[in-house]
């Protein structure tokens, strides 16, 4: 069973999909519909793990968690997953540049493989592909916009009194909230 969700955020309209047992994807900038190849897909916020989803993303944002709890499963060739896998070690309110993501998977060489694999990832946030960045500490491509990861970055730089560990000047957008700002997370209207 396929199932979606679609839930607002600080940083836009999220899907969260599922295969009834895991969380399956977390996709932004997407519609308030199923996009194509999502035909047989069910909306449902309570299928498999969806429900725990939505509240651990609130809890994310609200700034009150830092590590999420969910199965997941993404679909992804054996390095990807690895890649992946070791994107869910890097810590709350630290970054990593490719270079060190290569050597963490045991292969030093593969920064531009592991760049590819990072931007393919399925499961954005939950998996935090937004933490890895330039060896010369810059910000790099993000499937979300460079926005998004200046804000998601400094969101979780800024908590617990923890200094950003680079500066990331976030343009004032009144219709985002500040990264500490609370906000209304729910499972948005169909």
């Amino acid at each position: 069973m396929n199932a979606y969700a679609t839930v607002d955020s600080p940083i836009g309209r999220l899907l969260l999909q599922t295969d009834g047992v895991s969380l399956t994807g977390l996709y932004m900038d997407v519609p308030g519909r199923p996009v194509q190849g999502m035909n047989d897909w069910r909306e449902d916020a309570s299928a498999g793990p969806l429900p725990q989803a939505v509240r651990q993303l609130g809890e994310y944002f609200a700034g009150s968690r830092r590590e999420f709890d969910l199965p997941l499963r993404p679909n992804g060739t054996e390095f990807q997953r690895r890649v992946w896998r070791a994107l869910t070690e890097i810590p709350y309110g630290e970054t990593w540049s490719y270079g060190e993501l290569a050597k963490r998977i045991g292969n030093p060489n593969a920064s531009r493989a592991v760049g590819l694999a990072n931007g393919r990832n399925p499961i954005s946030l939950v998996v935090p592909c937004h933490r890895v960045i330039g060896a010369d500490g810059s910000l790099t491509g993000y499937g979300g916009g460079l926005q998004r990861k200046q804000w998601l970055l400094a969101h979780e730089g800024l908590q617990g009194g923890q200094r950003p560990l680079f500066e990331v000047n976030v343009p004032a957008n009144p219709a985002a909230p500040s990264p500490s700002a609370a906000f209304p997370f729910h499972a948005a209207d169909p």
